[in-house]
């Protein structure tokens, strides 16, 4: 399970090193591809391999699924973490991003989410502004 916050920078290289804490669940290899919001989704092999098949089960006749799988699948990119628990983000991944030196990746139970940090700051401002709205519609659909 990844839960948690970390304030990391990316090296001249593209490099980002995985907090220690997650690199056990991932086993050397990882899957990161374009997610929501301008963030990046790190997923393990297997969680990325439930996810791909959902994915590739979805009606291709849909506009919005076909858009959602390209996103997701076409954006993929196969990661194996170094000896240091690194891993390197291609540039067209840190482009989408808006990426630069400082990033922040965030443990989303079976994802992680690494974000631009000036991103992550002024989403997580505007989320907790409007906490008590979300819970509340949250808690219409029993969450």
């Amino acid at each position: 399970m990844f839960i948690g916050e970390y304030t990391l920078s990316i090296d001249e290289k593209g490099r980002l090193s995985i907090p220690a804490k997650f690199r056990n669940d991932l086993k050397g290899k990882a899957v990161v591809t374009r997610g929501l919001d301008n963030s990046l989704f790190l997923y393990s092999v297997p969680e990325w391999q439930k996810l791909a098949e959902k994915l590739a089960s979805l009606p291709i006749s849909k506009a919005n699924t076909r858009a959602f799988s390209r996103l997701m699948l076409a954006g993929a990119m196969d990661c194996e973490l170094d000896k240091a628990g690194r891993i390197i983000l291609p540039d067209y991944l840190r482009a989408f991003a808006k990426m630069h030196k400082k990033v922040v990746v965030a443990g989303l139970y079976n994802r992680l989410e690494i974000w631009s940090e000036d991103l992550w700051l002024k989403y997580k401002k505007a989320t907790e502004k409007d906490s008590t709205e979300i819970a509340e519609q949250l808690g219409e659909i029993g969450v």
